[in-house]
């Protein structure tokens, strides 16, 4: 794996639209000979290339990853898995077995086409605390996929997650022109986590373009990023997509 021993910001890449892709011809044919892109092929890509962890997101309509997914690539993949997953019984059951290394926990709604909002911690009945004790004592360290909200942030804390990922999705649609606004409470959110002792990662609508600008965040951990990446991936290759985005974090300075 090429990862730069300087480089103190880390990248998952999430690999959902690869699946994506696949599933639009081979939904109903799962085990064809020919079922392609490989997402086992995309993940080794990315490693190669010295990504931290490879991130897939089991949704209840498994709209693109598929539960053989996410036992293969837990199997058969060099580097870390970060399984994305709703507060939900059957798919903690499977997170259970599987034993990824790191679990986000995040809202869903069906009839998304992404997740377009942090949990709402706060309002959250037992069972969220419930599944990240479950998570944590099956030996997963814990996200909470959240807005940078304080009261969002207090709560998370008080539930003793071990990690938030900032949702960045309303600074993405903003940047790079603007986007100044958003930019100042992910930052003040960003402190108020790292304060309490809690890892702080982001993901949602993160770009080349506007990563820039959102490396001004303080004490950042890990991005999540996966469309910008798979969508670039089509005119210059998966590689070089994941290339340049750890190329321009290696200038992060987390202070």
């Amino acid at each position: 794996m090429n990862e730069s021993p300087n480089r103190v910001l880390k990248l998952g890449v999430n690999i959902d639209h690869v699946a994506t892709l696949r599933q639009a011809r081979y939904a109903l044919m799962p085990e064809a000979h020919n079922s392609e892109p490989s997402l086992l092929a995309a993940a080794h890509e990315v490693e190669a290339v010295g990504a931290d962890s490879i991130t897939i997101h089991l949704r209840q309509d498994r709209r693109h990853i598929q539960d053989r997914d996410v036992y293969e690539l837990r199997e058969k993949i060099h580097t870390k898995l970060n399984l994305e997953m709703g507060n939900t019984r059957e798919i903690l059951d499977i997170a259970l077995e599987v034993k990824p290394h790191f679990v986000c926990l995040v809202p869903e709604n069906r009839q998304e086409i992404t997740t377009e909002g942090g949990l709402n911690v706060l309002g959250a009945d037992a069972s969220l605390g419930e599944a990240i004790q479950a998570l944590q004592e099956n030996g997963a360290k814990v996200s909470l996929f959240v807005d940078p909200e304080p009261d969002q942030i207090a709560a998370s804390i008080e539930l003793g997650t071990d990690m938030i990922e900032l949702h960045t999705g309303a600074f993405a649609n903003a940047a790079p022109e603007g986007g100044e606004k958003e930019l100042f409470l992910l930052q003040k959110a960003a402190l108020q986590a790292h304060e309490a002792g809690i890892q702080v990662n982001a993901g949602h609508g993160i770009t080349l373009i506007n990563l820039p600008k959102l490396m001004q965040m303080p004490c950042l951990a890990e991005l999540n990023v996966g469309h910008h990446l798979v969508a670039r991936a089509l005119f210059g290759g998966l590689a070089a997509s994941v290339r340049e985005m750890l190329t321009l974090i290696e200038s992060y300075s987390p202070d």
